[in-house]
């Protein structure tokens, strides 16, 4: 086993006068097929008014992982980073980052978005705006 952080943002696309997104990081253990165990989830909203650059995505992800006390790898989707090479995204983050190779890498990553989705729903929801 070995511990990733998978993370997701959901509401990449304006709505009325912004972008209402939400990041959710899911830290676990992994195994190369499985999730073993999940260990924390961080889940934050942001709001900006205009489409979010690389710049703004890589951002949004160190805010949210930040808030986390695990020592994992960042995941993510090769698309989140606007299908940069990885070793230019490796620059931008502060701690170990990759793009998802194994089967359990993607399970997780398909469980931050779960979470992310839902999260945003929720939001918009409270907030009463479709």
């Amino acid at each position: 086993m070995f511990p990733i952080i998978a993370v997701d943002i959901s509401g990449r696309h304006r709505i009325n006068q912004g972008y209402y997104m939400v990041c959710a990081a899911v830290a676990v253990n992994v195994s190369a097929s499985h999730i073993e165990s999940v260990s924390q989830i961080a889940v934050k909203p942001f709001l900006v008014s205009s489409a979010p650059d690389i710049a703004d995505v890589v951002n949004i992800i160190e805010t949210t992982v930040a808030e986390m006390n695990y020592p994992g790898t960042i995941i993510l989707e090769h698309g989140d980073l606007y299908n940069q090479p990885e070793w230019l995204s490796q620059r931008m983050f502060s701690r170990e980052f990759k793009y998802q190779e194994s089967l359990s890498e993607r399970l997780s990553i398909e469980f931050a978005h779960h979470v992310s989705l839902s999260s945003r729903n929720l939001l918009m929801k409270e907030l009463g705006i479709d």
